[in-house]
């Protein structure tokens, strides 16, 4: 489709068609291929310069050399479709979205894809250059290294998959793990596979503290090498050298929470109907992590919510009726190290060699750069 900018400097295609992808995650990057793969006009904005494969980030945070590999640069597969940003905010009424310093993109169609923030090293989610992006989780290693104890705050999916993968890396180190509940990794989870991360944990002689709370978090540094006790609410203390925080993951909403205030559910995701259209807005969509679908946060369903979306941009322009998103049984796959895994396909339970070979080895680093189509380094 041909195209030419407006007044404002925004591109806009022949038939007034420009679709603006807000985050440039896993649901992100599957909108703007498929857009791309459809010859229509669009912008991808992003406030850091590369993609962040986030699902590899905690091997990166325990291995040398790693995470130069889950950085993939926006530019050199979308060129100038691309924009390095932080959106501030939603002009619904005039269809822009406003960056931070002022500069306005007309949109006729708006993806939402912001996703989920987080402690550092699960979660990227800074302003930051590739480079220093993939120093920082260098610098994290070193911590890691300098450690003789490390201790694993929350034993969701993402504690589970640390702890692993520093008792993995490091089998000599002391890793503790301190969870709220008893049950470890995610609540979807067949309980079997939930027990048998637990399984797999105390095989590689990770500690477990189940049931307890930490009382005085706040009082230590994370991620940095220093003497540390810690206490719980079960007036259990324990000494550690390192602290890794994984809990708090939170809607990253910022970026429209002020525009579309009337469409929030209690957690900062907007609320959308089976097309994923935003409440109250049909040319807006969202997509992964911000859409308030009931179903576990992956990057596995923000690429099928984006295939939803971008279908239903393409059947609204052409009167063909809309696609519906219909969620299904669990699919997932924790990596328990790059040796093991547990997990489940389609609400049935996988072996662990299976899950290792599918998931832990690579971590699905050759799908993100298939799909950026971009060789890996």
């Amino acid at each position: 489709m041909g195209s030419q900018l407006s007044a404002d400097g925004s591109q806009l295609s022949a038939d007034g068609l420009h679709v603006v992808v807000v985050g440039g995650g896993f649901g992100g990057i599957a909108a703007s291929q498929q857009l791309k793969s459809r010859g229509f006009d669009f912008t991808l904005i992003d406030m850091r310069d590369a993609f962040h494969h986030n699902v590899a980030a905690l091997r990166a945070s325990v291995q040398p050399g790693f995470a130069q590999r889950t950085f993939i640069r926006y530019a050199e597969t979308f060129g100038p479709r691309f924009v390095q940003g932080r959106v501030e905010r939603v002009d619904t009424e005039r269809q822009t979205v406003v960056l931070q310093g002022g500069r306005e993109i007309r949109y006729s169609h708006l993806v939402l894809c912001t996703g989920t923030d987080g402690p550092f090293p699960g979660k990227f989610n800074t302003e930051a250059s590739v480079q220093t992006a993939v120093r920082a989780y260098e610098d994290f290693v070193t911590q890691v290294q300098a450690a003789g104890s490390v201790l694993v705050v929350g034993g969701g999916s993402t504690g589970v998959e640390m702890a692993a993968e520093i008792k993995t890396e490091y089998p000599d180190k002391k890793v503790v793990l301190i969870h709220s509940k008893t049950a470890l990794a995610d609540p979807e989870l067949l309980p079997s596979v939930r027990q048998q991360a637990k399984q797999v944990l105390l095989e590689k002689g990770v500690e477990l503290l189940l049931g307890q709370k930490v009382v005085n978090l706040s009082d230590h540094q994370m991620n940095v090498c220093s003497s540390s006790l810690v206490q719980t609410d079960k007036n259990q203390t324990v000494k550690t050298d390192l602290i890794v925080c994984c809990t708090g993951l939170h809607v990253n909403s910022s970026a429209y929470r002020s525009s579309f205030s009337g469409s929030l559910a209690a957690n900062g995701a907007l609320r959308v109907n089976e097309q994923l259209q935003v409440d109250g807005y049909a040319n807006v969509f969202a997509v992964g992590d911000c859409a308030n679908v009931n179903e576990p946060k992956m990057a596995y369903h923000a690429e099928l919510h984006a295939a939803v979306a971008v279908s239903n941009i393409a059947n609204s322009l052409s009167g063909k009726p809309l696609t519906s998103y219909h969620t299904g049984n669990v699919t997932m796959l924790l990596a328990m190290g790059r040796d093991d895994g547990v997990g489940q396909f389609n609400g049935l339970k996988l072996p662990r060699c299976v899950v290792a070979l599918a998931k832990s080895r690579d971590l699905l680093l050759w799908k993100s750069w298939r799909q950026m189509q971009q060789t890996q380094p």
